[in-house]
């Protein structure tokens, strides 16, 4: 616990992507119980989670085809409607009855509830493996705006706040969100300490095949000449790119890291690089 002391009153966010809340025991035995360490060492923490396996399966379910784009889902409408269904309902229950099994109190919502992320259409813009021409990925949003206060008074009345990846403007529009990109904007503006990416992949690794090839740390200059020389590739390009981007807004370092073993993301959090891939500013 010693490690995790030196951050008594920070905050530390918590990505989960949305494969993790299928197996309720060992996201309790993991990510739960990581969360419970932190909160017993005075860390505030937030945690966001994704939810595209369900998605993808509720839209074969209802007959529609998922569209991706360079690692991105495509959001028409119906898409929006089964992102909603799946953030705020399955997900979110499944995510809060493992913190329940952990012993944590998390308070599972989304972004659009009373304001604490403010979002806004994304524009058309060209993106990382996707060619020269800007991407309209539709009702997809750009964060805007973090309502610190309430994130901070959450914690305070000793919640954990746990937030599905949707958020909205003012006139009461949706937008579907990647989860990465929540994050990595939250935990900026809260100043936070750390984030952790967490996920089923263990780190980065220099060969996407085999585990034992992940790299331990990365500066931003290192990030990106293994994205130029594609060692580092797929739906891993956006969420390296999100990371390097925080970075340079404050965020002092970025973990991407697995569930193997299952306190890996605990003895990250004490020693950075030991059971992920610690991004650290150069």
């Amino acid at each position: 616990m010693s490690g995790l002391a030196d951050f008594r009153g920070r905050w530390f966010v918590v990505k989960i992507g949305g494969e993790l809340a299928q197996d309720r025991p060992r996201l309790a035995a993991s990510v739960g119980a990581a969360v419970r360490a932190f909160r017993d060492a005075g860390i505030r923490v937030a945690v966001i989670h994704g939810g595209g396996p369900q998605a993808t399966e509720l839209q074969k379910k209802l007959g529609l085809q998922p569209r991706m784009v360079a690692g991105r889902r495509y959001t028409d409408e119906a898409t929006l409607e089964v992102m909603k269904m799946s953030l705020a309902g399955q997900v979110s229950v499944d995510v809060a009855a493992a913190f329940r099994l952990a012993g944590v109190p998390a308070l599972c919502t989304t972004g659009m509830s009373a304001g604490l992320i403010q979002a806004r259409r994304r524009p058309p813009k060209v993106m990382s493996g996707a060619g020269p021409e800007p991407v309209d990925l539709g009702l997809v949003g750009d964060v805007v705006g973090v309502d610190t206060d309430m994130f901070g008074r959450i914690a305070d009345a000793g919640l954990v706040p746990v937030l599905g990846s949707l958020a909205g403007d003012d006139q009461g529009q949706a937008f579907n969100i990647n989860a990465d990109t929540v994050a990595t904007r939250v935990a900026a503006k809260l100043g936070a300490a750390k984030l952790f990416l967490v996920s089923n992949v263990p780190g980065v690794l220099a060969n996407k095949d085999d585990a034992s090839t992940r790299l331990p740390t990365l500066t931003p200059i290192q990030a990106r000449e293994k994205i130029a020389n594609g060692v580092i590739q797929g739906g891993m390009i956006p969420k390296v790119e999100e990371s390097l981007e925080m970075l340079e807004e404050g965020i002092e370092a970025i973990h991407i890291v697995g569930l193997s073993p299952p306190d890996a993301l605990l003895h990250e959090a004490e020693r950075p690089g030991s059971h992920g891939t610690a991004f650290l500013r150069g």
